[in-house]
C-alpha cells in the first residue's frame, strides 16, 4: 500500500515536474516566435515606409513636371492671346480709319445728290416747258403724239412685214411648185387605174320575177337560211328581175352574191343546198382573195410578203373608198411612190412596200376599233414588216411621225392617187354639205366679208374687210383657216386656202 502511495506521489510528482517543463518551453517558444514577429513586422514597416517615400517623391515630381507643362502652356496661350489682341486692334483702327473715309464720301455724295436734284429739277422744268410749247405750235397733246408715232411706226413695220413674207413665200413656192409638178406630173403620166361605183348593196338579176318566190321559199326559209349563212340581209322588192344584197362587209356581199348566181344557174333551192353552195362559194372568193392579194404584191414589185398579210391585202378587192377602189389605190400609190422615191434618190423599195400595205388595216377596220393607219401597222408588225415600212403604214395619215424620208413619199403618193382628177366621186349631198361646211369654217373668223368654195372644194376663195385685216393679218388668217379646215373637216387631197384684201377708193368729178 505505502509502495502504491509510493508510486502514485511519484507518477504525480513526475507528472507535475512534466508540466512545468512543457509550460517553461512553451513560453520560451512563445518568446522567441513574437520576436520573429516583431522583426517581420519591423521589416515590413521598414519596407512599406520606404515605398510609400518613394511614391511621395515620385508624385511630387509628377506635380512639379504637370505644373512646370501647364505654366509653359498658360505662356503659349497668354502669347497668343496678346498677338490677337495686337491684331483686332489694328484692324479696329483700319476700321476707324474706313468709317472716317465713308462718312467723308457720304457727306461729297450727299453734296452732289443736292446739286443733281437742283439740276433735275431745272431740267424737268426746261422739259415741260418745251412740251408746253410743242404742244401749243402742234396743237396736240404728248399722249395724242406718241399715240400717231406708234400708230404710224407699226403701219410702216406691217406693211415691211407683210412684203418680206410675201416676197420669202412667193419665192419658195414658186420653187416648190416648179419641183413639185416636175416630179408629180412625172409620176401621174405613167399610173393609170380602173375605177369602180362605191356602193354598199349588190344587184343580183334574174331571169323572171318568179323566182324572187322560189329565193322567198315556203314561208321564208330559203331566205332565212341565205341571210343566216352568209351573214346580209336579202332585200326582194318590187324592183323588176332584180334582188338587193345589203352588207357592210364587201367580202361577204361578194360570197353571197356569188351563192345566189349559182342557186339561180342551178334551179335548185332549199336549205340544205344553200348551205353547199354558200361553203363552195366562200372557199371560191377566198381564193381570189389571196390571187388579188398575190397578183398586187406582183404589179407592184414588192415580193416576199407574209401569205397572211397578201390574203389581208387581197381583201382590199372589195372595199372601195370615196369610188376608188382600195387594191387598185394601193397599187397606183405603190407605183407612184416608187416613181418618186426614185427622182428624190430615197429607198425605192421601201416606199413602194409603205406604199403598197399604208391602208392595210381598212381590211379589218371593220372589225377592230382605231384609225386604219395603226391597225394596219400593228398586223404588219405582227407579220414580220421592216420598221421603215411600219412607220410609213403608221404615220400616212399623221398618227404617228414620220421618220424618214420615204413615209413622206408615201404620205404624198397617197395623197396624189386620192386627190387627182377622177380617182374619186362623192354623192351629191356629201359634196354639197362639204362645200357648205368649208365656207361655215372660213366664215367662223372675224374681218372675213365673204367666202365661196370654188373648183368643186379644192379652193376657197375668202374676202376680207380691208379696214379690219391688214396685209400681215390676211397673211395669218390663211394659216388659220387652213388650220381650222384640217381639224374639223374630212376631205380628200388638198385644199388651197386664198385670202383676198382689197382697198378701193371712190370719188366723184361734178
Amino acid at each position: 500500500m505505502e509502495r502504491l502511495i509510493i508510486a502514485l506521489v511519484a507518477a504525480v510528482g513526475g507528472l507535475v515536474v512534466g508540466a512545468l517543463a512543457g509550460y517553461a518551453y512553451f513560453r520560451y517558444r512563445s518568446k522567441v516566435l513574437l520576436e520573429g514577429a516583431e522583426q517581420r513586422a519591423e521589416r515590413i514597416l521598414a519596407d512599406a515606409e520606404t515605398a510609400a517615400r518613394e511614391t511621395l517623391f515620385q508624385a511630387r515630381e509628377s506635380v512639379i513636371k504637370e505644373k512646370d507643362k501647364l505654366e509653359q502652356e498658360f505662356k503659349r496661350r497668354e502669347r497668343e492671346l496678346r498677338q490677337e489682341e495686337d491684331r483686332l486692334q489694328r484692324r479696329r483702327t483700319q476700321l476707324d480709319e474706313r468709317f472716317e473715309q465713308l462718312d467723308k464720301r457720304e457727306r461729297l455724295i450727299s453734296q452732289r445728290q443736292s446739286a443733281l436734284d437742283k439740276r433735275y429739277n431745272q431740267l424737268e422744268k426746261l422739259e415741260k416747258e418745251r412740251l408746253e410749247e410743242l404742244e401749243r405750235v402742234a396743237n396736240m397733246s404728248q399722249d395724242e403724239a406718241r399715240e400717231m408715232l406708234l400708230q404710224t411706226v407699226e403701219q410702216e413695220s406691217r406693211q415691211d412685214m407683210a412684203r418680206v413674207i410675201r416676197e420669202v413665200e412667193a419665192g419658195a413656192r414658186e420653187e416648190a411648185d416648179r419641183r413639185a409638178r416636175e416630179i408629180v406630173t412625172l409620176a401621174i403620166q405613167r399610173i393609170a387605174s380602173d375605177q369602180v361605183a362605191e356602193v354598199a348593196v349588190s344587184t343580183v338579176p334574174l331571169p323572171s320575177d318568179d323566182m324572187k318566190g322560189r329565193i322567198i321559199g315556203r314561208q321564208g326559209r330559203n331566205i332565212r337560211a341565205l341571210e343566216n349563212a352568209t351573214g346580209v340581209d336579202l332585200v326582194v322588192d318590187d324592183t323588176p328581175e332584180a334582188v338587193l344584197l345589203s352588207c357592210f362587209d364587201p367580202v361577204r356581199r361578194e360570197i353571197a352574191r356569188v351563192s345566189l348566181n349559182r342557186l339561180i344557174l342551178d334551179g335548185r333551192i332549199h336549205p340544205a343546198r344553200i348551205e353547199k353552195v354558200v361553203a363552195k362559194a366562200q372557199d371560191e372568193v377566198h381564193q381570189i382573195i389571196r390571187e388579188a392579194g398575190e397578183q398586187a404584191s406582183i404589179d407592184a414589185g414588192v415580193p416576199g410578203l407574209h401569205p397572211e398579210i397578201l390574203r389581208l391585202l387581197g381583201r382590199l378587192k372589195f372595199r372601195t373608198s370615196y369610188g376608188q377602189n382600195q387594191l387598185a389605190h394601193a397599187v397606183e400609190t405603190a407605183h407612184i411612190a416608187g416613181i418618186l422615191a426614185a427622182e428624190l434618190g430615197a429607198n425605192v423599195q421601201v416606199a413602194k412596200a409603205g406604199a403598197l400595205l399604208h391602208d392595210l388595216g381598212k381590211a379589218v377596220d371593220h372589225e377592230v376599233e382605231g384609225p386604219h393607219a395603226l391597225i394596219g401597222a400593228d398586223l404588219a408588225r405582227r407579220y414580220g414588216v421592216s420598221s421603215a415600212v411600219i412607220n410609213c403604214i403608221s404615220s400616212h395619215h399623221g398618227e404617228a411621225e414620220s421618220e424618214s424620208l420615204e413615209a413622206i413619199i408615201v404620205e404624198a403618193a397617197d395623197a396624189i392617187s386620192g386627190a387627182r382628177p377622177g380617182a374619186r366621186r362623192e354623192a351629191l349631198e356629201t359634196y354639197v354639205k362639204r362645200i357648205k361646211a368649208l365656207e361655215e369654217v372660213a366664215n367662223s373668223f372675224e374681218g372675213v366679208a365673204e367666202t365661196y368654195a370654188i373648183q368643186a372644194g379644192r379652193e376657197i376663195r375668202i374676202i376680207v374687210k380691208p379696214e379690219q385685216v391688214d396685209d400681215l393679218a390676211a397673211i395669218q388668217l390663211s394659216k388659220n383657216v387652213a388650220k381650222a379646215v384640217e381639224e374639223n373637216l374630212q376631205y380628200p387631197g388638198q385644199i388651197k386656202v386664198t385670202v383676198i384684201r382689197e382697198t378701193r377708193a371712190v370719188d366723184f368729178a361734178k
